[in-house]
């Protein structure tokens, strides 16, 4: 287990599973509840409005086949399924990490001092309450960065041929660098690395980050599974920092 910044980079697989680990340390679980709950209710209710929708939404999804594609069809279909729940799971995860965004901060700030020893300032409620126009501000920059990405490749969808082939592909592989993004930033934003910095760090690590961040996706697709995957995601990102930013960008030791 992850215990200091001295520890060899590991590949995304093995911090996205210990973040499962993570979120049961004593001391670490009541840290957890928040985003736990949060998550729990919006995922939820979200994920089952979405099963009650498919029947209809699958069709109409599929009639932008073109014809020379018909006989993928049965290749096609579950395609379309996965599309939906990528693109569906990642905007409700979205709106839960904007809400949970200062409690996620929290729990990354006490993994990381579990982890490493050091003594966070301004912790508790009080430092959430201090640095909170701080915090909303970043997640304004992750949702200003990822949007106009976004739109681009939902337009990808409605383009006959591609959006039923390539488009699922690249939305894959842009929302599993994304969530990349979205939970490693929660460590480097509490030792207030700019959002710029951040990304040209995480670069460094790029194939671990995708690794995570598509682990990450594909939990956030399925059901029971996907309502914890948020303080999951924290504590997994929370040990990369450790391992492999945290000796250079820290800003508390």
């Amino acid at each position: 287990m992850v215990s200091t910044s001295s520890s060899p980079p590991r590949s995304g697989v093995w911090y996205f599973s210990q973040g499962w680990k993570l979120v049961s340390l004593p001391g670490i679980r009541r840290f957890v509840i928040l985003p736990l709950l949060i998550n729990i209710i919006l995922m939820g209710g979200a994920f089952w409005w979405l099963f009650t929708k498919l029947e209809s939404w699958i069709p109409s999804l599929m009639s932008h086949v073109p014809d020379w594609l018909q006989w993928l069809n049965y290749l096609l279909w579950p395609v379309a399924v996965i599309s939906v729940l990528l693109v569906f799971g990642y905007f409700f995860s979205t709106i839960a990490n904007w809400i949970a965004a200062p409690f996620n901060g929290l729990l990354a700030e006490q993994l990381e001092a579990r982890l490493t020893g050091a003594t966070p300032p301004d912790t508790g409620v009080l430092g959430i309450m201090k640095d909170l126009p701080r915090i909303m501000k970043r997640e304004w920059q992750k949702f200003a960065w990822y949007l106009p990405r976004a739109i681009v490749l939902l337009i990808l969808y409605f383009v006959p041929g591609i959006g039923q082939t390539v488009a699922p592909v690249l939305w894959f592989l842009f929302s599993a660098w994304m969530l990349a993004i979205q939970y490693c930033d929660y460590p480097f934003d509490n030792h207030k690395v700019p959002f710029k910095e951040m990304r040209t760090a995480l670069r460094t690590q790029k194939v671990a980050n995708m690794q995570f961040g598509a682990l990450t996706s594909l939990f956030t697709m399925i059901p029971f599974l996907n309502l914890f995957i948020m303080p999951v995601a924290v504590c997994g990102a929370t040990a990369m920092w450790v391992d492999c930013y945290r000796a250079k960008h820290a800003l508390w030791k």
